[in-house]
């Protein structure tokens, strides 16, 4: 990220402490109590109320929801890299051109200023 972007990215990162595990927590599939937080800036001047890790959570699970190749006990599951990248590519261009997203009521793309309008699956495929 320093390399590409250096400061003029807002990067930080949010660092969970957890309590000790227990015999009866052992048991459990969910991870011990958060006892504590730290916000951590990497790089440029994030607001620090800002820094959450529902936005990476909420990302990853659209994710592994669409694109099935991530998943490894399916059927899609790939091994090769550049099927990988393939599909997460057609993933994001579709994620930010061609859906509409209930809280912005456009696409990201139309929200950035990046296309005027949505983008249809043929549209997309040809580009």
């Amino acid at each position: 990220m320093d390399y590409h972007l250096g400061a003029r990215a807002n990067y930080a990162m949010l660092v969970k402490q957890y309590g000790e595990a227990t015999k009866e927590n052992l048991r459990k599939y969910s991870p011990e109590k958060i006892i504590g937080i730290e916000k951590r800036v990497i790089s440029g001047t994030p607001d620090k109320d800002r820094i959450c890790t529902s936005i990476v959570g909420r990302t990853n699970l659209s994710i592994r929801t669409h694109v099935r190749r991530f998943n490894r006990l399916t059927c899609c599951f790939s091994k090769k890299l550049s099927n990988h990248k393939a599909a997460f590519a057609l993933f994001a261009m579709h994620f930010n051109f061609c859906r509409f997203h209930r809280s912005l009521r456009m696409t990201p793309a139309m929200k950035a200023g990046v296309t005027s309008k949505p983008w249809s699956l043929q549209g997309l495929v040809t580009a």
